[in-house]
């Protein structure tokens, strides 16, 4: 019997599908294999961030007790964050940033939710100027940014 258009041909005898054979594997666990590859990538990113996070409050000598309080979040989840079991969102790494006396954008970036640009010596000097709140840094990089890309369209 020919098989139809969208069915497999019957294995024969000897010619089993083998572990490596990735024909063999449904939409489900095709599903689940994208699923869970995601799920390590969670993973691996709300580690990356609480070590980042741990090593930066160890560094400005801050005992997890004061980040949590100045973050204004808990000490428990704050320290859950730091050994990668929660992965906080955009809002929690702002305040933990100011916090730490850091850039949010450095933190957005070690989370994955901003891609790092290239360094620029203005972006540098704004983000490190503390006379100006975190809003203020990201309106006046918006515009430096937008500024560049009206110059490199014009020279197009």
């Amino acid at each position: 019997m020919e098989p139809q258009e969208n069915e497999l041909p019957e294995p024969v005898d000897g010619d089993e599908p083998s572990a490596d054979d990735d024909s063999s594997a449904g939409p489900v666990e095709a599903v689940e294999a994208v699923a869970s590859a995601a799920g390590d990538a969670v993973a691996t990113a709300a580690q990356d961030i609480g070590g980042f996070i741990r090593s930066q409050r160890v560094a400005a000598e801050v005992s997890l007790r004061q980040l949590a309080e100045r973050a204004g979040v808990s000490n428990p989840y704050l320290s859950q964050i730091e050994r990668g079991l929660r992965k906080p969102s955009a809002d929690v790494l702002a305040q933990i940033a100011k916090g730490l006396r850091l850039s949010a954008e450095v933190l957005y970036v070690r989370a994955g939710i901003l891609e790092e640009r290239p360094a620029s010596p203005v972006r540098d000097a704004l983000l490190a100027d503390d006379s100006i709140s975190e809003r203020q840094k990201q309106m006046l990089l918006e515009i430096y940014e937008s500024f560049r890309r009206e110059n490199i369209d014009a020279k197009e």
